[in-house]
């Protein structure tokens, strides 16, 4: 088998794994996980939880970090037989990503014929050592078998295993419920807490089912510690968001089950807890090629001596209505159990050993249940153990387990079976017996009839349980075999066989088949390819939508709702032609909202979050159907995962939102087609929307009598556009109510692939539910050749099966949502055909005898009745609920009075001090006023004298400026007269220009009259210079005047600063409210 296909699907997300025995694990489903994350549609890329199926039909589903890609290649390399895991990482080492890979080193150690030298190991190291550290790991580790004795300090040869290092130990605690996340999530939690002395440890998990957990010291690969598989309960990590995050734990049983003990470790790489858990599956599987050597080689023959005998009962229980368990009778004639539908019960096994030496069982592993007969082991159920141990007389070990039969996976033994028929139903239980190697299983086959809760079960039956006895051949083993030396004798299973197929095997004489271990007692049927069309119905959320869509597409779309947001109350004329050849999927989420009229919702947004606070009558119903949504599409298959807690809630609040309807089946499924678009509170508005203006919830109404109105609509129209097929239905007996229930209740939605029933969504929001007889009377033509051919059993099953799968390519499905919109179906012919409807429900009425009548109003008022108490003892049981939760709540109330109370008597006894301080401090406050007082009298006469001081500064100012001002007209005037002179006289207008200056000296003048004109030269330059001498005083004069200005300007500054001192201090900010003089007066001041 390609190790490929051993990687199944997305499965559901855990962050535990509960060994059952050497082949199976189940998961314990995440308790409280409220992590928020982001609405998505599923894609596959943000799902990390994978199911692997192994070659035996093996399945284990573990949660792991990272995109679905890595986590594939991871188990790949998990599930690889050494030879290809080797080569595959070898590959991977190549492609140079070495943070997380195996290391595959394998020296031969001195002295050991390189050909003889066992396989290598492949060790899980985070982060990837160096080379020369892998070789002396796995040198010390790996030792000699022939020197190596199995005591604690020396190395341990060991199968092949992975290993994980910087790993810490934080200790061990005793627990009472090993099989309990909650217990061991609680111990994780307080060893991770209170470990003082936290201890460095390599963790060495084995990869099969015989192996032993072994723990190493890192610096010398000596054992510390060994835990075998086998005796390993349950292994849990800490949950996501929490300090545990990055601390893991296993639970084992500890002195022949009587004690239980969970170790806790913490590892320095978080991304690593969730290899860890890979390594764990691994180990609680059987080792694959261990077990295809068993099919092929024949068991060697033992003497009778290693023949062990067993007796196994069955017995199973159903809750009588009285609080205890009966036995349920069993047929004398036919062998079968008759079951009650819908009764709790439970299985009792009963073990005895019949010969040969008395072998001491442990344990029980688990107990499991599958409708059907030759089962996988993959497709058991296991049932929730209530007790075991043996009996008052000592002779049989007895287990006894509780069985829900409403849980989907047991729906099949929950159905009333028809009269004269039976089924099938296996029943598994596994034991760890202490002498030997592995955990044996005892398969159980038996009839079984499933009848009416209200049967009565006095007819011929005999005893009560069903017995087979079991052939168990055991091999002692030699003491090199051993992987518990300290063990005197060990066996391991030859083989394990029951009367029944002994018997079948003597009769039938068929070579091939031989008896090999537990796991192969009974023959696994081929898988079917997923794509073979069979007998399976397809599943509801199958199919994928793509989100690529034409550009062009995308732009009439853009234009269009450009366009309509500018007026969203009335709609475009292009968009029903748009709608009918489909919206593009990136869109619909924005145009179903549009089209439904759910744009503006901000109340019914605040209503939703209210109505998710508030409890639900139905919310077992609900709960229960949630399982049942979309389980093939990703977003909704994780149990407790976001799509089915979203999916919850809005059920849930739109039950409490319509109490006259309240949740009925077929709601998630449209609540599940309208999350999958846009967030939970539009999808509830949305889902509000349809069910009340598009008329959905009428057909719920009055007993159904609108969708019976809908059926005869159908029936009409198929007589009017499809009458063969009309007549061949009628000649079956083949009704309308009998096909098309769900695809009015669901609006095609539970079956059908997303395709297309995202198309009829489309269709439904923009013309309303009258396209529902569209798409059916287009299903119903489309497959007409095949219905005329089939009788009524067949056109059951072919609207069941084939109908669904023949859409799942989206060209079937374009190609029916075409001939759906090509059908003209007017309101007017619909309307006549409810008028017929309604006058022949009334002909009925009138022409029904009146027992008959009489009849048909007591059933209805018993089903009333039923209803009603019902309805009284819920409300009873939420009444006494409610008392008890009043009760707690009145002792919670009690004594936080008392708390109240006494900060009640604190909070005076501080009254009374806080009273003392403020008459304190109102006598400080009112000497601080006097002493304010008088520092602002004090402050003011000061501020007065400063005022007078500046003001005579400033009249000083004043007059010395106008004293300058003079001086500088009368100096203008002087000069102005000199200069009038000199421009008078000829001889000076000769020596001075205009502006005064001395002109340059001309030419000599004739020798007559020249000591005349240098005498008046001398006059002149003399005067010159008394007036230059003039000049210089006065501007001397106007510097002195400047400078004692600065000077008064100064003296005015330093004063202003002196008067505006007090404001700023704190004494005088405190009374500034009483004060509002000083401001005033700072005011006049500035």
């Amino acid at each position: 088998m390609d190790d490929k296909g051993l990687v199944g699907k997305i499965s559901v997300s855990s962050d535990s794994v509960s060994t059952l025995n050497s082949e199976d694990f189940v998961l314990v489903s995440r308790l409280g996980d409220e992590t928020p994350s982001s609405t998505n549609n599923g894609s596959d890329d943000e799902k990390t939880g994978l199911k692997v199926i192994s070659e035996e039909g093996v399945s284990f589903k573990i949660v792991g970090n990272g995109s679905e890609q890595q986590l594939q290649r991871e188990l790949e390399d998990v599930l690889m037989e050494p030879s290809s895991a080797e080569a595959r990482l070898g590959s991977l080492a190549g492609a140079g990503d070495q943070s997380l890979l195996p290391n595959t080193a394998s020296p031969v150690a001195p002295g050991t014929d390189p050909l003889s030298a066992p396989a290598p190991k492949v060790e899980m190291v985070l982060p990837v050592q160096t080379a020369q550290e892998s070789e002396l790991n796995e040198r010390s580790y790996r030792g000699d078998e022939s020197s190596s004795d199995g005591s604690p300090g020396s190395p341990i040869p060991d199968e092949d295993s992975v290993v994980f290092s910087q790993l810490t130990y934080l200790g061990c605690a005793s627990v009472n419920a090993p099989r309990s996340e909650v217990e061991a999530l609680r111990m994780m939690g307080i060893l991770r807490d209170q470990c003082q002395l936290p201890l460095d440890v390599t963790l060495s998990v084995p990869g099969v089912s015989e192996g032993t957990v072994r723990l190493l010291d890192p610096n010398n690969s000596t054992e510390i510690a060994n835990y075998p598989i086998y005796k390993i309960l349950f292994c849990v990590r800490g949950h996501d968001g929490t300090p545990e995050s990055d601390c893991f734990a296993f639970t084992e049983s500890h002195y022949n089950a009587e004690i239980f003990r969970i170790h806790v470790f913490r590892c320095q790489i978080q991304e690593a807890v969730s290899r860890i858990l890979y390594s764990f599956a691994t180990a609680f599987r059987r080792s694959a090629k261990k077990a295809a050597l068993a099919s092929q080689q024949p068991a060697p023959l033992t003497p009778d001596s290693d023949l062990f005998t067993f007796t196994v009962s069955l017995e199973i229980k159903e809750d009588d209505g009285k609080g205890t368990f009966s036995a349920v009778a069993k047929d004398k004639d036919k062998q079968s159990f008759k079951l009650r539908a819908g009764m709790d019960k439970k299985i009792v096994i009963y073990v005895q050993q019949t010969s040969n030496k008395e072998l001491a069982i442990e344990r029980c592993f688990g107990l499991l249940l599958s409708p059907g007969k030759n089962v996988k082991n993959s497709d058991m159920h296991l049932l929730d153990l209530e007790s075991m141990g043996k009996s008052s007389d000592g002779k049989s070990y007895i287990i006894t387990g509780s069985w829900n039969p409403s849980t989907p996976q047991f729906q099949a033994v929950n159905e009333e079976t028809p009269k004269d028929k039976f089924m099938y139903m296996t029943t598994a239980v596994d034991l760890v017996i202490t002498e030997v190697e592995e955990p044996v299983r005892f398969l159980l086959e038996t009839r079984v009839r499933v009848c009416s809760p209200n049967d009565r079960l006095f007819w011929p039956f005999s005893k009560r349980s069903h017995t087979e006895t079991f052939y168990l051949k055991l091999r002692q083993m030699e003491r090199k075999e051993r992987k518990s030396p300290s063990t005197d004798t060990l066996y391991e299973v030859v083989s394990l066989e029951s009367e029944t197929e002994r018997e079948k095997r003597k009769t039938t004489a068929s070579p091939g088949i031989i008896p090999g271990g537990p796991g192969s007692m009974v023959p696994s049927p081929p898988e079917d390819d997923e794509e073979e069309d069979n007998d399976e119905p397809l599943l509801s959320g199958s199919g994928d939508v793509s989100k690529e869509c034409a550009e062009k597409i995308l732009e009439t779309w853009g234009d269009l709702l450009s366009k309509w947001h500018l007026n969203l109350s009335v709609r475009p004329r292009q968009l029903p032609a748009l709608v009918r050849s489909g919206i593009p999927e990136a869109l619909r989420g924005e145009v179903w909202q549009l089209l439904s009229g759910c744009h503006n919702n901000d109340h019914q947004v605040e209503e939703y979050r209210t109505l998710i606070t508030k409890e639900s009558p139905q919310d077992s119903a609900i709960t229960r159907d949630i399982n049942r949504t979309f389980p093939a599409h990703d977003y909704f298959k994780d149990t407790g995962g976001d799509g089915q807690d979203s999916l919850y809630k809005i059920c849930k609040a739109y039950s409490v939102y319509d109490e006259e309807i309240g949740y009925c089946q077929g709601q998630s499924f449209l609540a599940a087609v309208l999350l999958l678009h846009m967030p939970e509170e539009q999808a509830f508005s949305v889902l509000v929307k349809i069910m009340f203006d598009y008329g959905l919830r009428d057909l719920f109404k009055q007993n159904f009598e609108d969708l019976h109105c809908k059926f005869f609509q159908l029936e009409r129209l198929m007589q009017e556009y499809i009458p063969d097929l009309y007549n061949h239905f009628l000649n079956v007996g083949l009704e309308a109510h009998m096909y098309a229930s769900q695809w009015f209740l669901t609006l095609f939605t539970a079956k059908f692939p997303l395709y297309m029933v995202f198309h009829i969504i489309d269709l439904l929001l923009c013309e309303g539910i009258s396209v529902i007889f569209n798409v059916a009377l287009a299903l119903l033509k489309t497959s007409k050749d095949d219905l005329i051919q089939t009788d009524f059993e067949g056109a059951l099953k072919f609207f069941r099966v084939p109908v669904p799968k023949r859409y799942r390519s989206e060209e079937n499905a374009k190609k029916l949502m075409e001939l759906a919109c090509s059908m003209k179906i007017s309101q007017k012919k619909l309307k006549k055909f409810e008028k017929e409807y309604h006058t022949i429900r009334e002909q009925q009425e009138q022409q029904e005898a009146p027992i008959e009548r009489y009849e048909r109003e007591n059933r209805r008022l018993q089903e009333a009745n039923m209803r009603l108490e019902q309805e009284n003892d819920d409300l009873a049981h939420e009444l006494v609920s409610s008392k008890i939760a009043m009760r707690k709540d009145l002792d919670n109330s009690e004594e936080k009075g008392d708390a109240l109370n006494k900060e009640l008597l604190l909070t005076k006894q501080k009254l009374v001090d806080s009273e003392d301080e403020k008459r304190r401090l109102g006598e400080e406050s009112v000497q601080v006023k006097e002493m304010c007082r008088r520092e602002l009298n004090k402050s003011e006469s000061e501020i007065k004298k400063k005022v007078s001081i500046i003001a005579e500064y400033k009249q000083i100012c004043s007059q010395l400026s106008e004293r300058l001002e003079k001086e500088q007209a009368s100096n203008r005037s002087e000069l102005e007269k000199i200069r009038a002179i000199v421009e008078g006289c000829d001889k000076c207008s000769s020596l001075f220009n205009k502006e005064g200056r001395v002109r340059p000296p001309a030419k000599a003048p004739p020798p007559d009259g020249g000591d005349e004109t240098d005498e008046e030269k001398e006059d002149l330059k003399k005067q010159l210079r008394e007036m230059e001498l003039e000049l210089a005083q006065t501007k001397l004069q106007l510097v002195e005047a400047e400078c004692k200005i600065q000077d008064l300007e100064h003296h005015l500054g330093l004063a202003l600063n002196e008067a505006q001192a007090p404001k700023k201090t704190w004494f005088n900010r405190t009374l500034s409210s009483i004060k509002t003089v000083t401001g005033a007066q700072g005011k006049e001041t500035t």
